[in-house]
């Protein structure tokens, strides 16, 4: 009977053994689980053409759409495109000799990126002309870039005319800025963006998810130069991002954007650092808030849950947007709206200071006789303290992103400026350029 007891058993266990088998055999071969519903298209790599990926997304795709007409301000800032030069026209002189001094609009949603880029006052479209606007400028405005980048390489890319490239161009921002069309992961599709990475040691494809919701906004909100006859963009991030750094990177290039005109400062113009101003050991970041968390907060349609394309400030919508993580959300916009006030008003004050700099410096040069060694010191000092202001004006928060280091930045402006001035004055030797408050609203007709 013992016998019997043990055969039965043992044909039990090799039965269920068998049966283990059978199904782990048939789970393994059984197709990849895809989340939420089967594709209905195929994606093809890089596709340029945002509604076919809304195909299968329409969701993402919808909200997308939005950033075509979200042109809603906020108290600083905003997307209706308002002119920048109309709203503190100190900007018309700090930009002097600068395409900005003709035309700075604030920008407006993703969708609208090709149509504005073609549509302002800054480019020269001249083909015989050295100084014409290169393709480069496209590589920030069109979901046709990555295909383009793949099959011209980046270095032919940036090469070509904003004219002769232009042709190529068709589609605004869209999903394959972002995205890999088979996985949908996050990805960088920038090669400035990977390139930068890789001086510093850094390979993106072992960021986590949570990293990449901010890295994949590094591919266009970032500071960023064009690198010799090339233009070969480039991210001046080799001794870091902070801005002192970036400024160290720019003298050792010996790289500038145009000269101060009456000052002949080499002047630097900052672009819009998002990416190193919020990673600059801001509060948010820190704490492990990505820009998707904020701009792109999650919502429902039904029992859909989905990131909401539809990218603009947290402050229309911060119900949403902060009130994933803050319960009192009248606070924080009160939070808010103190931040950017106290950033605001000293930017302002910086900017007298930075025109007071400027002045005195004219002056020295107009006097004929001042000490080149003391010119050329303040010169420096004006071309430091004005790119650290630009840093924050250019940076798309009013400092909110990192409050802390906004008011840091600008104190530096500011105390930069000031000894711009003074040695100006030391310079000329003449001590009533020592006087502040140079500045009137009249001079802004005299770009």
């Amino acid at each position: 009977m013992k016998n019997y007891t043990t055969l039965i058993l043992a044909g039990l266990v090799i039965i269920l053994a068998a049966a283990l088998v059978g199904v782990l055999t048939y789970v393994r071969n059984q197709p990849v689980e895809v989340r939420a519903v089967e594709p209905l298209v195929e994606i093809a790599p890089m596709e340029p053409d945002s509604s076919v990926w809304g195909v299968n997304f329409p969701n993402q795709y919808d909200s997308f759409v939005k950033t075509k007409t979200n042109n809603v301000d906020t108290t600083y800032g905003g997307s209706s495109m308002f002119s920048w030069l109309e709203r503190d026209p100190r900007q018309v002189i700090l930009f002097a000799g600068n395409p900005f001094s003709k035309d700075y609009n604030d920008d407006r949603g993703h969708a609208n990126a090709l149509q504005d880029v073609r549509e302002t006052k800054r480019l020269n479209l001249n083909l015989d002309d050295p100084k014409r606007t290169p393709g480069t400028c496209y590589s920030c405005k069109s979901s046709d870039n990555p295909g383009l980048w793949e099959r011209l390489g980046m270095e032919a890319y940036d090469k070509m005319s904003f004219v002769e490239l232009g042709k190529q161009v068709t589609e605004p921002i869209g999903c394959a800025n972002c995205h890999e069309a088979e996985t949908m992961r996050l990805i960088v599709t920038n090669p400035a963006l990977e390139e930068a990475f890789e001086r510093q040691g850094k390979d993106w494809a072992t960021f986590t998810r949570q990293e990449m919701r901010t890295v994949v906004c590094a591919n266009c909100h970032v500071e960023y130069y064009f690198k010799g006859d090339g233009k070969y963009l480039t991210f001046p991030w080799d001794n870091g991002t902070k801005v002192e750094e970036m400024i160290s990177y720019y003298e050792e290039e010996g790289f500038k954007d145009w000269n101060y005109p009456e000052t002949d400062t080499p002047m630097l113009k900052a672009q819009h650092p998002e990416y190193e101003f919020f990673t600059a050991g801001s509060t948010h970041y820190n704490a492990g808030v990505s820009c998707a968390d904020c701009h792109m907060p999650y919502v429902r349609d039904g029992a859909s849950k989905y990131s909401s394309h539809d990218v603009h400030s947290p402050l229309l919508n911060p119900e949403q947007a902060c009130g994933q993580c803050h319960t009192d959300t009248d606070y924080v916009i009160k939070r808010v709206n103190l931040i950017q006030q106290q950033v605001a008003d000293t930017k302002i004050d910086t900017e007298d200071a930075i025109i007071d700099a400027i002045n005195a410096i004219k002056t020295a040069v107009t006097a004929g006789n001042a000490d080149p060694a003391l010119l050329d010191e303040a010169r420096k000092l004006h071309r430091e303290a004005q790119f650290m202001w630009d840093f924050i004006s250019a940076e798309n928060s009013t400092g909110f992103h990192n409050p802390e280091y906004a008011l840091e930045v600008l104190a530096k402006s500011a105390n930069l400026a000031r000894q711009a001035q003074m040695l100006a004055a030391q310079a000329a030797g003449d001590t009533s350029l020592l006087a502040t408050g140079t500045y009137y609203p009249a001079e802004v007709n005299t770009p």
